[in-house]
């Protein structure tokens, strides 16, 4: 089997996947894919308008079909969405396709970035970091049984996340170490 040329992002909605995403794929000099982007250009509407007029399930089914294409395409980075993992196959594409990365978030770090966000979905509710919390306890081990590699992304800045995921990727032997 070959190694996976795709590098994906999961973890928590506001735990960094797109804005770490965007920065790895310029260090690894390989396109940047964020499913939720490919999603609303696909079918003309926010995340929130779809899930608004279609609900939660075929926005679901339209998310494995996306991730399906992408685990199979050329080399990227690719940031899923925060619930990606929730159906099997999602979670089969992103471990056995792609070199996976847990952007490990805490809820309350989560909770403290995305307090003023009114576009993600499933937050917009009464409060917010218990929805986190719930969130996290379900989703937890789904990120784990995902991803090959777990990076706690606590307080360190975009560039020492992104340093740490590159040198987790030379070490595991699927980027060519620096000068070799």
């Amino acid at each position: 089997m070959t190694k996976p040329s795709c590098v994906a992002l999961v973890g928590l909605p506001g735990s960094g996947k797109s804005t770490i995403g965007r920065q790895l794929a310029r260090r690894l000099d390989r396109q940047f894919l964020d499913t939720d982007q490919v999603i609303e250009t696909r079918v003309g509407l926010s995340i929130r308008e779809f899930f608004e007029r279609e609900g939660e399930e075929p926005f679901r089914d339209l998310e494995q079909s996306i991730i399906d294409e992408l685990t199979q395409g050329e080399s990227c980075v690719l940031s899923t969405g925060g619930g990606a993992i929730l159906r099997q196959a999602n979670r089969q594409h992103l471990n056995q396709r792609t070199q996976a990365v847990y952007l490990h978030s805490a809820p309350e770090e989560v909770f403290r970035r995305l307090r003023h966000d009114r576009n993600r979905p499933l937050l917009q509710v009464t409060d917010p970091l218990v929805r986190l919390r719930e969130l996290y306890a379900l989703r937890d081990p789904l990120y784990r049984e995902s991803a090959r590699f777990v990076v706690e992304t606590g307080r360190p800045s975009v560039a020492a996340l992104v340093n740490t995921i590159a040198m987790q990727l030379e070490l595991a032997g699927v980027l060519p170490a620096p000068g070799a």
